[in-house]
């Protein structure tokens, strides 16, 4: 089965961030995402194995 490509309120929501912590992950954390025009879409498996290998931490949490 194809998985669907989520909105980044749709990601932000799986990941119970806000939108604004996305687009930081996207542009300071390398969080998979793909630029659709002008939006970035995401899918969920890459996301959470990202998120899996520690993407989402921060420096000062290490």
């Amino acid at each position: 089965m194809v998985e669907s490509w989520m909105s980044a309120d749709e990601i932000a929501a799986h990941l119970g961030v806000s939108k604004d912590t996305v687009y930081a992950w996207i542009s300071a954390q390398q969080m998979p995402a793909h630029k659709v025009g002008r939006l970035w879409k995401f899918q969920a498996s890459e996301v959470d194995e990202w998120v899996r290998r520690g993407g989402a931490s921060t420096q000062e949490n290490e």
